[in-house]
């Protein structure tokens, strides 16, 4: 049971990493108009704050993972299963996000404006 919920609490960090590396990718698809630019430009921008978010919970649960003091057997699969959780979900963050985010978006090139008529009419001479 507390490996399941380490396995919960990876599945949050993750999606939160991975929604940053999306909408910065999103920004840069519609600035350079070029998906896979703009999933590279995404994957190495994020790529600090990425490794410092799971590199602080790595950390930080590293006693509850060693198991040590009085009863710390009872807790340690909570943190075995969140540091390998942080590194698996890092990984694919980083490297899997950005490439499904670049087979999706491979086609959709720069859109062109659309034409607005403000209701000018042909007048006869």
């Amino acid at each position: 049971m507390p490996a399941l919920t380490g396995a919960i609490m990876c599945m949050g960090v993750a999606t939160a990493n991975s929604v940053l590396v999306i909408s910065f990718a999103r920004e840069k698809l519609k600035d350079l108009g070029d998906a896979t630019q703009a999933a590279l430009e995404a994957g190495f921008v994020r790529l600090r704050p990425v490794l410092m978010t799971a590199l602080a919970m790595v950390i930080g649960m590293l006693p509850m993972a060693l198991g040590l003091g009085e009863g710390g057997e009872q807790n340690a699969p909570l943190g075995r299963a969140v540091i390998g959780g942080l590194i698996f979900a890092t990984v694919s963050t980083l490297f899997f996000v950005p490439v499904v985010f670049s087979i999706i978006h491979r086609h959709q090139g720069p859109k062109p404006a659309p034409e607005v008529n403000f209701g000018e009419t042909h007048v006869p001479a």
